[in-house]
């Protein structure tokens, strides 16, 4: 049994080889993640990028890469999708990859990745495996069959993971009782944001933005971001929102504004005319409307410091990074109580919560925050300071390099420990050997 060095030499300096491989590079918190890692890692760090093809409605986040400056490769087989001769594809070629770099840390994130990138990292006998959940599809996405599949998937390749990552509290402890792990096993790596990045021109962004829509001075606008589908609910936030509309006061206007695309656009668009709520989607001539339909926008600083409220109406959550920017933008939240939801909020001091199935109760939380500025400018500066605290991005990067160096360093006494039972078993054989 032979255990490869760890690592490179460049200039004198040992380098720690990472692949790093995403489902997709979609616009979220996962190629931004990715991005800040790869760049901001330190000198001795070395990382393979790789992800996969986005979906048919997704935007692509590449551009973020491109503004850093981060290299990756795109494996155009690995997909969202459940496709079994894609899928073999995809191994292969991260195969293929692991074989031609020999990292020393194969790093996945999200499900697809997870998967293909664990069997190939055994395979080839990567030293150090680290998986992070985003979210987790074990409720709410699927029937009962293809979730305990996936459960049962991620059982087993649990076991071959040094570290699980987590980025909430609560996510840690949904995961450790689905996959029956020790909470030891899981730690809780909070996402990264460029938060200052939203406290940039403020005043001209707000301009711009309800200029460019024609929304009137007086109007608060709701944002809610997100593709759109079914695990987003926003059925539940466009009922909520044609209640508020219904009973508002006649001397207060409110727009909602729905930024994302989906499968499910043209039934919600549907659902909103079927309510009452007059609709203006991307591509029609501009005019005054209840609900916009804006589609993908890819800088989303304009978007957060546009509107007045943002909203999240989830049945299942990781860490949501749309809250933790619109905090870091000072605007208040409302958002259904799901997953990760509480972690990346304070109820009551940055938003407001409420429960995934109370359409009323999720109307009268808006309807308090459209009513009351003062309310929202205490919840939106109170959001501020929240997430500056823990989310920014330097923590991720710090908090990533210190785990790496942990578990590259057990990995390394785990390799001796066994290279030194080897040589003792060695010595054993030769002496009986000699003996009989």
């Amino acid at each position: 049994m032979a255990f490869r060095n760890f690592g490179k030499r460049h200039n004198n300096l040992k380098m720690v080889k990472i692949l790093r491989i995403l489902n997709r590079f979609n616009l979220g918190g996962p190629t931004y993640n990715a991005g800040f890692l790869t760049k901001y890692l330190g000198d001795e760090f070395e990382t393979i990028l790789v992800g996969g093809k986005n979906g048919d409605y997704e935007e692509s986040s590449s551009f973020v890469l491109d503004e850093l400056g981060v290299r990756y490769t795109i494996i155009p087989e690995l997909q969202r999708e459940i496709n079994p001769y894609k899928d073999y594809i995809a191994y292969k070629k991260i195969k293929e990859i692991i074989k031609r770099e020999k990292p020393d840390i194969l790093h996945t994130h999200a499900a697809k990745a997870g998967i293909l990138g664990r069997l190939a990292a055994a395979k080839e006998k990567v030293p150090v495996v680290v998986h992070t959940f985003h979210g987790h599809v074990f409720h709410s996405y699927f029937g009962k069959f293809k979730t305990t599949l996936f459960i049962n998937l991620e059982r087993y390749f649990a076991k071959n993971t040094h570290r699980i990552i987590a980025i909430s509290p609560l996510q840690k402890k949904e995961i450790s009782h689905y996959l029956k792990l020790p909470e030891h096993k899981i730690s809780i790596l909070p996402i990264g944001v460029d938060i200052d990045k939203f406290t940039v021109d403020k005043d001209k962004k707000r301009y711009s933005f309800r200029k460019k829509y024609n929304i009137p001075g007086n109007a608060v606008v709701i944002g809610i971001v997100g593709r759109l589908v079914p695990i987003k609910n926003h059925e539940m936030f466009i009922k909520s929102f044609a209640m508020l509309k219904r009973y508002l006061p006649e001397n207060k206007k409110v727009k909602a504004f729905i930024v994302g695309d989906g499968e499910l656009k043209e039934k919600l668009i549907n659902i909103c005319k079927n309510t009452g709520l007059s609709v203006w989607q991307k591509g029609e001539k501009l005019k005054d409307a209840d609900v916009y339909f804006t589609s993908w926008i890819k800088d989303m600083t304009y978007v957060y410091n546009g509107v007045d409220i943002v909203a999240l109406t989830s049945l299942n959550e990781g860490t949501p990074i749309t809250l933790i920017e619109a905090q870091a933008s000072e605007k208040p939240v409302v958002a259904t109580n799901v997953g990760g939801v509480a972690d990346t909020m304070e109820d009551q001091i940055t938003g407001i919560l409420s429960d995934t199935k109370d359409v009323y109760g999720f109307y009268y939380n808006m309807l308090n925050l459209v009513l009351d500025e003062v309310l929202r400018k205490k919840m939106g500066a109170a959001g501020y300071g929240f997430v500056k605290d823990k989310y920014d991005y330097m923590i991720l990067v710090r908090n990533m390099r210190n785990l790496y160096v942990k578990l590259l360093n057990e990995a390394k006494l785990a390799h001796k420990i066994a290279a030194d039972e080897l040589i003792e078993k060695e010595k054993f054989s030769l002496v009986n050997d000699i003996t009989f």
